[in-house]
């Protein structure tokens, strides 16, 4: 068995696709912490990185950019597992790829998808 963590922090400011990743990953026996707000998923994961395997990070949100949100995730554990969910054109996400970014999915994703992108990070702890 694994023993690499479970936990992912989801940071989406959309409380209902919060709700809806939450419980399909919880589903598949992932632990989430999911936060509708950058600041209170970047003070969870400064408190928390060590369990975390995986965050999913949501680009567009009011208080700041999911750009942002990972350089701070980075500074706090620079080997970090991003995923980004974006409904924004692919140059932002080509970007992040460079600064370490596992991948991308463009929202609306089926949760099916989710699920095996989320496996496969996993899989590779």
């Amino acid at each position: 068995m694994n023993s690499a963590p479970k936990q992912i922090l989801a940071i989406d400011d959309e409380k209902d696709i919060l709700d809806i990743i939450r419980m399909a990953l919880e589903g598949e026996g992932y632990q989430v912490y999911a936060t509708s707000s950058a600041n209170d998923g970047l003070s969870y994961y400064e408190k928390h990185s060590a369990e975390i395997g995986l965050v999913l990070l949501d680009y567009l949100m009011p208080e700041m950019t999911g750009d942002l949100v990972f350089e701070s995730l980075q500074r706090i554990n620079p080997d970090v597992r991003v995923l980004l969910l974006t409904a924004c054109e692919d140059q932002v996400a080509k970007k992040m790829f460079t600064q370490g970014l596992r991948g991308y999915m463009q929202k609306p994703f089926y949760l099916d998808d989710l699920i095996q992108r989320v496996r496969e990070e996993f899989d590779t702890l």
